[in-house]
Parts: C-alpha cells; sequence; structure tokens
C-alpha cells in the first residue's frame, strides 16, 4: 500500500501540467515579434506553476511544501494576466481568455485547499488557515 503522494498523484499538479502544455501550443500562433516577449512570459510562467509545486513536493518540512504551494499559486495568476494581455493585445478573444481564465482559478482554489490540508499538520499557533477563519469564510 502506498503511503507516499507523488507529484503525478495530485488532481491540481496535472491541471497545470495540461494548462502549460496548451499555453505553449495558443502562443505558438501569436505574431513573430511575440515569440520571446509575452509569449516567452506566459509559457514560462505557466510551466513554473507546476514546476515550484514538484520542486517542493518532495522537502520533508511542511512549511517548504506551502511555500512550493504559494509560490505556484503566484506562478498561476501571472500567467492569468499574461493571458489577460494577450486579449487586450488582440492575440487571443475574450472567450478563449475566460475560458484560459477559470481553468486556472479552478487551479488555485485547488492550491488553497492542499494549503490548508498541509497547514493542519502543523502546529496551531504556526497556522495562518485557522478553523474559526475558514468557518467564517
Amino acid at each position: 500500500m502506498k503511503t507516499y503522494l507523488d507529484i503525478e498523484d495530485l488532481d491540481v499538479y496535472n491541471k497545470l501540467c495540461r494548462l502549460h502544455i496548451e499555453v505553449c501550443d495558443l502562443t505558438h500562433e501569436w505574431p513573430k515579434e511575440e515569440k520571446y516577449e509575452l509569449g516567452s512570459q506566459v509559457r514560462r510562467s505557466s510551466n513554473s506553476a507546476a514546476a515550484q509545486l514538484a520542486e517542493k513536493n518532495d522537502d520533508r518540512h511542511i512549511r517548504n511544501k506551502i511555500e512550493g504551494v504559494n509560490r505556484s499559486r503566484g506562478e498561476a495568476a501571472e500567467s492569468i494576466h499574461h493571458l489577460y494581455m494577450a486579449k487586450l493585445k488582440g492575440y487571443i478573444t475574450e472567450v478563449v481568455f475566460e475560458r484560459y481564465r477559470e481553468r486556472y482559478k479552478e487551479c488555485i482554489r485547488m492550491l488553497n485547499g492542499l494549503e490548508k490540508t498541509l497547514e493542519r499538520k502543523l502546529p496551531e499557533r504556526e497556522r495562518r488557515w485557522h478553523v474559526a477563519e475558514e468557518q467564517a469564510l
């Protein structure tokens, strides 16, 4: 019986990996001058969203795992920003932007849940998410 979750066992990790592959395909349709500008930035942030999670998954310290979750969340949010800029520049439609935005937001919600789960392994005084705050939300 397996007692340890590999990074590939996490649904959020797999979703972020799929999003990265799709973002890469999407950006290759953009104007040539964006290859090393906006296209590169969104490809890097979308890859980093999954990579930050993977980097800290094997860490023995819960606080470090949580740091990886936080960094992953930040990279996902950055990817939304770059896609928004692509929408403003006319490289993608509103519909395409909203589709990606919703999928990244779903991943961010999943990362929030993962953070809360990891925080439960910390002593109560060290937690950022407290039971009373969770119930108020």
